[in-house]
């Protein structure tokens, strides 16, 4: 009997200790945003680059993304927040204060424009930063560097209007807290390959500078 109950003791010590090893060390999240932009686009997107920074880059982060809303609490539990989508955005001033203050304090947002997002996007990060600018980062900034090589900048996943891909950061204090991705459409890189049937070499090149802003994310 002693030894049943010392078995069925093991047996539950080893299962919290196994669950307790497998935690996620991180979870990240998508900005659920007003004004009638699709925020939920692209929704293997996240999930796919998660994957690829666990298997590849030895990160621990919760398979699932969390959704938040940019005047929550809960966004500073996040240490990257990824905001995509086609149409209009617009933020409260109190969700842009709250938005600011999370980023000052340490936290990070991907702006990725999956195409029609650009007049909107650049409108309500003035409403976040007022007194900072929106400027573009050179091909040497760690972003492009810090896990997988990108000397010539953004990769091009989509066309779109057939403009190079461009990379915009807001940098406080000589920290790059907001990156905002443009004419490139990393999202759409990183969902299933059966939904927009790019290349395997494409959407690598996706996936690898999406391990990029992770890695930057957690670093700094």
């Amino acid at each position: 009997m002693r030894i049943k109950i010392f078995l069925t003791y093991l047996f539950i010590v080893s299962f919290i200790l196994n669950n307790v090893s497998q935690e996620a060390s991180f979870k990240i999240a998508l900005l659920k945003y007003g004004g009638g932009g699709d925020w939920y686009a692209n929704p293997t997107s996240l999930p796919n680059l998660i994957k690829f920074c666990n298997e590849n880059l030895g990160t621990n982060i919760a398979k699932e993304p969390v959704v938040v809303e940019p005047g929550s609490a809960d966004i500073f539990n996040y240490p990257f927040i990824h905001m995509t989508g086609h149409g209009n955005v617009y933020f409260t001033d109190f969700e842009s204060m709250n938005l600011r203050n999370y980023l000052l304090a340490g936290g990070f947002l991907h702006i990725d424009d999956n195409y029609g997002m650009d007049p909107y996007v650049r409108r309500e990060i003035k409403k976040i930063f007022s007194d900072m600018e929106l400027v573009e980062l050179p091909f040497s900034h760690p972003i492009y560097n810090i896990k997988y090589s990108f000397p010539n900048g953004l990769p091009k996943i989509h066309e779109h209007d057939g403009k190079p891909p461009q990379g915009f950061g807001i940098i406080y204090q000589g920290r790059l807290v907001l990156f905002y991705s443009y004419e490139t459409d990393l999202g759409d890189g990183w969902e299933d390959p059966e939904v927009h049937n790019d290349s395997p070499e494409i959407r690598l090149k996706a996936l690898k500078m999406g391990a990029n802003l992770i890695s930057f994310a957690f670093k700094n």
